[in-house]
C-alpha cells in the first residue's frame, strides 16, 4: 500500500479530490459535480442528521466520519457512463480504490472465519476504527478498512496481534454490519457456552456417558441462544440458503447452508451449545423437546422484507446427537409464473396443455432438490381462480397458501395419501394435488380420482419422464388404468446460472463438446459464455438457479406401448421420436444461449443413449 501522510490523506480523501477523480473517469458528469460540491455541507449535515434519528446503534459508536463516498452513496445517482446503473457505495470505494491504488475487497461473509474475526481485535475497536480482520495467512493479518489511511489504527493492531497487518478497502456498510453480526452471534455463543461452566463429558447417540444435570446448563429459553437462532434464520435469508445444517460433531456444531445447490459451511460452533440451540428450534417448531431419539419435523414461520417466508424443519439422531435441516420455503421461489421456469417455448405450450385438461393425471419427476414443488406450486398459482376448488395433500405442507385447502398427511393417526385420497372426492375438488405418488394404493385413488373426472398433479421418484411409465407399472398399476387416466410427464432438475455481473464470453470448438457428449448441432467454432468469479457470487462464476425440464406428452403411440413387457429404451426411443426434448437437450439450449456452462450440464445431466 502506498504510504500516505495525514495531509496528503485529506487532501486525496477530500471532496474536491474525489468528485474530481470521478469526474475523470466519467461516472460523474460535471454538472453534476459542480451540484454536489455546491450543496455539500448541506448533504452532508442532511445524512449526519438521518442517521441520528435512525437510532441505528452501530453507525453513531463508530469513529469514522461521514466522506463524500458516503454522501454520494446516498443520492443514488445515475452513472454517466451507464444510465441505466446506480452509482452505488461498492461502485464508489471499488473506483476509488483503483485512484488510490489500495485493494478493494467486497467482504464475503461465507469466507470469514468467526473465530478470528472476533478474537484478534475488541469489538469496540473494531467499531471505533470500523475495521474487520479478514484472514491470516503467512504471519500476515488481511483487514478490511472504511479508512485505509488510518496509520495510527493499523499499528496498534500490528503490534496487539503482533503480526504484519495488509489493509483493504471495503465499504462502510459492509463493514458495520459484518462487526455487528459476527461479534454479535459471537457474543451469543460464548456467554451460553459459559453457562455450562466445565459440564464434563458430553452427551451422544453414539458415545453414552452418564453426566447429572448441571444447574447452569444452557436453557433453550436462554437469550444468547435464542438471539444466536435468529441471526441463523436472518443469515440465511440474507444468504438466499435454501437449507440451513446444524451437525454434531464430536468436538464441534457444525453450521452449514446451502446456496445455489452446493453446501457451504458457515460456523464451527461450541459443542456444549449444540443441543440447546436444537432445543431451541425445536421449541419454536412445536416438536417435542424431550424426544430425542426419533426423527420428527416441524414448522416455522418468519418474515423477510415484509414477506412470510417458512421454514420447514427435520430433526434425526446421529452418531453425536441430533441434527437438524431446515429448509426455507421463499414464496417468491415457490410461486412463480410458469412462462420463468426455464421452459422452452414448445414445452411450456405442451405443458399448459396438460394442466388444462378437465382430468387426467399429470407427474413431475425428479430427485429431492430439482425443483419439483416449485414448478407443482407454481403451477396451482397458475390455475387458481375463484371458480376452482383446489386441494392439496402434501407431507408435510411445504407453504400454506390461502387459495388452496391444504391437508398435511399425518400417518401416527391414519391420515395417509390414500385414506385422504379415498375421502377428498366428497369435498367436491376440481384439481387435487398428491405429494407423492409413493405406493400402489396411493396411485390407485389417485387414478380413481382422475377417472371420475378431476385432474390430479403429483410427484414421483424416477430418473427421467419415460422411465415414470415403467415404475407405475412396477408399483402393480395396471396398463389399462395408466393408459386411461395418464396425460403427460415433467421430468426436471436444477443448474446454477452463469453469474451475470461477472458473465464473460469465450470460444470452443464443438467437435470438442460432441466428444464430452454435448451435441450442439453445430460446427467450427461456438460461442460460450462463464462467470469469471466476483464478490456478487463469491468467486463461484454462478448466481441463482434455473430448471431444465423433459416434457413426456402420454400420446396414443405412448398408450398402445405400455404394457406390462415394454421397455424403457423403447418407451424413449418412441418419447423422443414424438418430440420429446431431453434433459441434456434442454440444458444444451440454455447452454448456448449463454445461461449457464458446460460443467453444470455434464455435472446436472447424463448421456441417455
Amino acid at each position: 500500500m502506498p504510504a500516505h501522510t495525514t495531509t496528503s490523506f485529506h487532501r486525496l480523501t477530500s471532496p474536491d479530490e474525489i468528485l474530481k477523480a470521478l469526474t475523470a473517469k466519467g461516472v460523474i458528469s460535471e454538472n453534476n459535480t459542480r451540484e454536489i460540491l455546491r450543496r455539500y455541507d448541506i448533504l452532508l449535515q442532511k445524512l449526519e442528521k438521518s442517521r441520528s434519528a435512525s437510532g441505528n446503534e452501530n453507525q453513531q459508536k463508530d469513529g469514522v466520519s461521514l466522506t463524500v463516498i458516503d454522501v454520494l452513496a446516498s443520492l443514488n445517482l445515475t452513472r454517466a457512463d451507464s444510465p441505466s446503473r446506480i452509482l452505488d457505495e461498492d461502485t464508489l470505494c471499488r473506483l476509488m480504490a483503483e485512484v488510490w491504488r489500495i485493494p478493494y475487497r467486497k467482504i464475503d461473509p461465507l469466507k470469514l472465519d468467526l473465530n478470528q474475526v472476533t478474537t484478534i481485535i475488541p469489538r469496540s475497536f473494531a467499531f471505533k476504527n470500523l475495521m474487520l480482520p479478514l484472514s491470516i495467512l503467512n504471519n500476515t493479518l488481511t483487514v478490511a478498512m472504511a479508512n485505509p489511511f488510518d496509520h495510527e489504527a493499523i499499528n496498534d493492531i500490528s503490534r496487539a496481534s503482533q503480526l504484519k497487518v495488509e489493509v483493504v478497502f471495503s465499504s462502510r456498510t459492509d463493514i458495520t454490519k459484518y462487526i455487528t453480526e459476527f461479534y454479535g452471534f459471537r457474543h451469543f455463543i460464548s456467554e451460553a457456552e459459559n453457562r455450562f461452566g466445565d459440564a464434563g463429558v458430553d452427551l451422544s447417540n453414539l458415545e453414552q456417558y452418564v453426566r447429572l444435570k448441571s444447574a447452569d446448563e444452557v436453557p433453550s429459553n436462554d437469550q444468547h441462544i435464542i438471539n444466536a437462532v435468529n441471526h441463523l434464520f436472518s443469515y440465511a435469508l440474507d444468504q438466499r440458503a435454501s437449507d440451513i445444517h446444524i451437525e454434531p460433531k464430536r468436538d464441534v456444531s457444525l453450521v452449514r447452508m446451502r446456496i445455489d445447490g452446493l453446501l457451504h459451511t458457515i460456523y464451527r460452533l461450541p459443542r456444549k451449545v449444540h443441543p440447546a440451540i436444537v432445543s431451541r428450534i425445536k421449541n419454536l417448531s412445536r416438536m417435542d423437546m424431550s424426544e430425542k431419539r426419533r426423527p420428527q419435523d416441524g414448522r416455522i414461520k418468519t418474515s423477510k422484507a415484509g414477506i412470510e417466508v417458512e421454514i420447514r424443519i427435520s430433526t434425526i439422531p446421529v452418531a453425536f446427537g441430533e441434527k437438524v435441516v431446515m429448509r426455507v420455503m421463499d414464496p417468491d421461489i415457490l410461486f412463480q409464473d410458469l412462462d420463468k421456469l426455464g421452459f422452452t417455448a414448445t414445452d411450456l405450450i405442451r405443458y399448459n396443455h396438460f394442466i388444462k385438461l378437465p382430468h387426467g393425471i399429470v407427474l413431475v419427476c425428479g430427485p429431492t432438490g430439482s425443483g419439483k414443488s416449485t414448478t407443482l406450486y407454481s403451477t396451482l398459482k397458475e390455475l387458481s381462480s375463484p371458480t376452482l376448488n383446489i386441494t392439496t395433500i402434501e407431507d408435510p405442507i411445504e407453504m400454506v397458501h390461502e387459495d388452496f385447502n391444504q391437508i398435511a398427511v399425518q400417518p401416527a393417526i391414519g391420515i395417509t395419501f390414500a385414506t385422504i385420497l379415498r375421502n377428498i372426492l366428497r369435498q367436491d375438488p376440481d384439481i387435487i394435488m398428491v405429494g407423492e405418488m409413493r405406493d400402489l394404493e396411493t396411485a390407485q385413488n389417485a387414478i380413481q380420482a382422475a377417472l371420475t373426472g378431476h385432474l390430479v398433479l403429483s410427484t414421483i421418484h424416477t430418473n427421467d419422464a419415460p422411465s415414470t411409465v415403467i415404475r407405475l407399472l412396477d408399483l402393480g398399476v395396471p396398463a389399462f388404468l395408466i393408459q386411461a387416466t395418464l396425460v403427460g410427464i415433467l421430468s426436471q432438475r436444477l443448474v446454477r446460472k452463469i453469474c451475470p455481473y461477472c458473465k464473460e464470453a469465450f470460444e470452443m470448438e464443438a467437435e470438442e463438446l460432441q466428444q464430452m457428449g454435448l451435441a450442439t448441432r453445430q460446427s467450427g467454432t461456438i460461442r460460450l459464455f462463464r462467470g469469471k468469479g466476483c464478490d456478487r457470487c463469491r468467486g463461484t462464476g454462478y448466481h441463482g438457479r434455473a430448471a431444465i425440464y423433459e416434457v413426456l406428452a402420454f400420446s396414443e403411440e405412448m398408450k398402445h406401448l405400455t404394457n406390462g413387457h415394454v421397455g424403457l429404451d423403447v418407451l424413449r426411443q418412441q418419447a423422443i421420436s414424438q418430440g420429446m426434448i431431453t434433459l441434456r437437450e434442454n440444458a444444451v439450449i440454455k447452454l448456448l444461449g449463454g445461461e449457464t456452462t458446460y460443467q453444470e450440464v455434464l455435472r446436472v445431466t447424463w448421456e441417455q443413449m
